[in-house]
């Protein structure tokens, strides 16, 4: 009896981040033509680096894979988990609770290439200055006595956003009113929506979290051409990122029950004014992502990346990032987060560039579905 041979089918994008991945799921390596393939059928998480049909160019450049003795002298990177463990009453929703939290993250992304926010849990920033000086522009943000705002902080403007979005679909479809710049979550909500539990000091952390939202101001200078050719100059300065907040609380217990929040002005007029609003889906998971660089490099690729891919630099990045910690320090935590490579959507890759490491960043096709509507 004669077995026909299984078919090769031949993959791209196999990183040296990568490749042990692909081997897990059945990918070998053809020494004769250098590339990686897998026999017979091709596995779901290898759906994406399937090779174009010949004479077709590849969907996204190839990343050169760093050899082992490249990594020699470098502090070890651990490849740990980016993202947590979801809280045990995630995937079902609360039947007294409004689905808030089901609304795709909004990003406005007029901020989604520097950090308008701090990325360390520990080092509070108070009364800080960042400068960041960009090709059509520049954006400061400064802080109060009780600290910048963190990554983390910044969720519950992303449901601020998110509620806003919502809206105003339902009122250009003529489903409701026009909203206004205020909502009214419950404390529940905005930790259901953050994929956060309910128990613990959590709802104490959020009125925390909105003083320093309320003090964390942002000054936004950007250059544009206008209709008559002319380069004209706009400066969005002053407001926080939000306005200004109430909180009703028991009275025996001091615990907030609800907060009045309200967007700044900047926020409120791109969602709402705009005939099309500059924002864009975030994916749930990313509630999930528990470093602050990590959330900094997923906002990145989204925004440069897109659907498709985007490479910069280690330095660049360092640049928009904000740290305050050593450029040497921030590119061992990149590395890990580049051997993890669990970031949402985003494959993450590390190449050489000719003045130094480059990210490459990469659109993972198979996980569109995960995607909600609107991005």
């Amino acid at each position: 009896m004669t077995t026909s041979a299984r078919p090769r089918t031949y993959l791209e994008g196999v990183t040296y981040a990568l490749r042990e991945d692909a081997k897990r799921h059945g990918a070998r390596w053809d020494k004769e033509r250098r590339a990686w393939y897998v026999l017979g059928d091709v596995p779901e998480l290898l759906a994406d680096l399937v090779q174009p049909e010949p004479g077709k160019p590849p969907r996204f450049a190839q990343v050169q894979q760093e050899p082992p003795e490249a990594a020699r002298g470098r502090k070890a990177v651990s490849p740990g988990p980016t993202l947590r463990r979801p809280p045990t009453d995630d995937a079902q929703a609360d039947f007294f609770i409004p689905a808030l939290y089901d609304i795709s993250g909004k990003e406005n992304r007029s901020t989604m290439d520097v950090a308008v926010f701090r990325l360390s849990k520990k080092d509070l920033r108070a009364g800080a200055l960042i400068r960041y000086d960009l090709s059509d522009g520049y954006v400061e943000v400064m802080s109060g006595p009780k600290g910048m705002a963190s990554v983390w902080d910044y969720d519950i403007v992303l449901m601020a956003i998110s509620q806003l979005t919502e809206a105003m679909n339902r009122y250009r479809a003529g489903q409701g009113e026009k909203p206004g710049r205020r909502f009214r979550p419950q404390i529940s909500e905005i930790l259901k929506f953050c994929r956060k539990g309910d128990g613990g000091k959590q709802a104490e952390t959020v009125e925390a979290a909105l003083d320093r939202l309320v003090e964390t101001r942002i000054k936004i200078v950007r250059s544009r051409t206008s209709g008559t050719g002319r380069v004209m100059r706009d400066v969005e300065a002053g407001e926080g990122l939000i306005s200004k907040y109430r909180a009703t609380s028991y009275s025996d217990t001091g615990k907030i029950v609800s907060v009045e929040i309200e967007l700044p002005d900047w926020i409120y007029r791109e969602v709402v004014e705009s005939k099309k609003p500059d924002v864009l889906t975030v994916h749930r998971d990313y509630f999930l992502i528990e470093q602050g660089i990590a959330r900094f490099l997923y906002r990145l690729a989204r925004r440069a990346a897109g659907k498709g891919q985007a490479r910069w630099s280690f330095r660049t990045i360092f640049e928009h990032s904000g740290s305050a910690g050593t450029f040497k320090e921030f590119c061992r935590i990149l590395r890990g987060i580049v051997v993890a490579n669990d970031l949402p959507e985003y494959a993450l890759a590390e190449d050489a560039g000719q003045d130094g490491p480059v990210l490459a960043m990469r659109y993972r096709n198979g996980e569109a579905a995960d995607m909600a509507a609107g991005g």
